[in-house]
């Protein structure tokens, strides 16, 4: 997404769409104090708030508020900021945005032109992204500013203004510095052959080398956390008809969401619920019962099965449950073990499979021992609890965030993206073949070297110090207006 004009001035509300008791309308541009005089009457301090009438053209008052002007450089953007600051109702916001771009098309009684000429409405995250334009904030904290207001746990959110704060960007500068430090002395090796001193060994570039990979292993794993923070993951339940999937939906989520009958098949249809553990967000989706396609009582049913199997396609863990109670039946226990072939064949090793022993109360301890050791499929963990009474929920919470990655108690975790992971990933790789080289008997310094400058550029990609615009376009487009 490219914007219409990155200089002009521009205005939206920056408060959320509806009523509230309090909302804002916010200008950036540069040369906004005449703007400001217009709309208040009067000269604003900077950086303080000037309570007053804000005016329409008539010098009518339009509501009587807040105006703060913050002029650049030390502003949100970068730029001149004004902020005027209403009451909340969206009427009384429109009408002072509309009175901005009135008074900036009119004309200056000193100068004869136009007070501001060119301002428009921002489009969404124009705010933001001139911060980032102007040297503000790098990307990673203005994508940490969107995951902050989309933040659904608490967790999440306090991972996001460590981000914001610059934790994330502060560790991944760290490492771009070292790495520069380490092509410093690769090129001054390929610069300066005939030189009788071995840069390289006499600044133990190897071991630099080392370290800097050893720590770009240990910022992976924290990006790692915090993309599990923001992005959360994806829970099916899955099993034959009645095997107490939606009475787990129901014990996870602590409310009754699905309906819960003896009648195999009640549930015809994905239901699903986001909950989370020990901060970690996880939607889990409640699925239609699995059986064998010719079984199926009439076309709704096998529409269920269906969408059941794309729902597990698409999820990043599946709790595969199984009915302690009918078990040892022959045919039972026979489509349980066509079900978790199927469920090989589906997700592989890509995604784990939890095996849930349900209905844990009503079974013979001995039978759950026996099923726990049992060889239930090729791959996957396994559980016994009851979902009707709660016994066995917190080891069955506690194995999903071991499943999805989670390091329990994990301190200082800072939010991250996929792109962040991806970018990590990515300077580790060419760290790894640049080890290689490096522990080669000629060095192959040339390959070195261009192994250590594609994993600056990718630590680079994450704070935007080598970013395309078509990547800026697609993140701050996904901002809200006015932010």
């Amino acid at each position: 997404m490219a914007w219409t004009d990155r200089n002009s001035p521009i205005v939206a509300v920056a408060t959320a769409p509806g009523r509230g008791a309090v909302g804002m309308v916010r200008v950036s541009g540069r040369g906004l104090a005449p703007l400001a005089r217009a709309l208040t009457g009067r000269d604003l301090a900077p950086r303080h708030a000037t309570y007053g009438p804000l005016r329409d053209a008539r010098g009518e008052a339009i509501d009587h508020g807040l105006a703060i002007f913050f002029p650049g450089p030390n502003s949100y953007t970068g730029e001149d900021v004004l902020e005027l600051q209403a009451h909340g109702g969206p009427v009384v916001l429109q009408l002072l945005v509309a009175r901005c771009l009135e008074a900036a098309a009119g004309l200056d009684g000193l100068t004869g032109q136009p007070l501001l000429p060119g301002l428009r409405l921002a489009e969404p995250g124009e705010f933001t992204e001139r911060a980032f334009l102007n040297d503000k904030i790098d990307l990673a904290q203005a994508e940490a500013i969107a995951d902050l207001i989309d933040a659904s746990t608490e967790a999440a959110a306090r991972s996001a203004s460590r981000s914001l704060g610059g934790a994330f960007s502060g560790e991944v500068n760290h490492l771009r510095d070292r790495l520069i430090e380490l092509r410093m002395l690769v090129e001054a090796t390929l610069d300066f052959p005939e030189e009788e001193i071995d840069f390289l060994e006499k600044a133990r570039a190897r071991e630099r080398l080392d370290k800097v990979a050893e720590a770009v292993d240990s910022v992976l794993a924290h990006a790692r956390q915090g993309a599990l923070l923001r992005e959360g993951l994806q829970v099916v339940l899955a099993g034959q008809p009645n095997a107490g999937k939606s009475s787990l939906l129901n014990a996870l989520a602590g409310a009754e969401l699905a309906i819960v009958t003896p009648i195999a098949g009640t549930t015809r249809d994905k239901v699903s619920e986001t909950i989370q553990i020990e901060g970690v967000p996880l939607k889990v989706i409640d699925t239609a019962g699995l059986r064998a396609e010719h079984e199926a009582s009439d076309e709704v049913e096998r529409i269920g099965m269906a969408r059941s199997w794309e729902a597990i396609g698409q999820a990043d863990v599946v709790l595969f449950l199984h009915d302690l109670t009918r078990v040892h039946e022959q045919a039972y226990a026979q489509a349980d073990a066509d079900i978790a072939q199927r469920l090989a064949e589906a997700v592989g090793e890509r995604v784990p499979v939890l095996h849930v022993l349900n209905k844990a109360d009503a079974a013979d301890a001995d039978a759950v021992a026996a099923h726990l050791a049992a060889d239930l499929a090729p791959h996957g963990e396994r559980v016994a609890l009851s979902a009707r009474t709660g016994e066995g929920l917190a080891p069955l919470r506690h194995e999903l965030l071991t499943l999805a990655g989670w390091q329990h108690n994990a301190e200082g975790v800072f939010i991250a993206r996929q792109r962040h992971v991806q970018a990590l990933r990515e300077a580790r790789g060419h760290l790894e073949v640049a080890q290689l080289h490096a522990a080669q008997a000629d060095g192959a310094l040339d390959l070195l070297a261009e192994e250590l400058r594609l994993a600056h550029d990718a630590l680079g990609r994450i704070t935007g110090a080598f970013s395309a615009d078509d990547l800026l376009g697609e993140i701050f487009s996904r901002f809200c207006i006015g932010k």
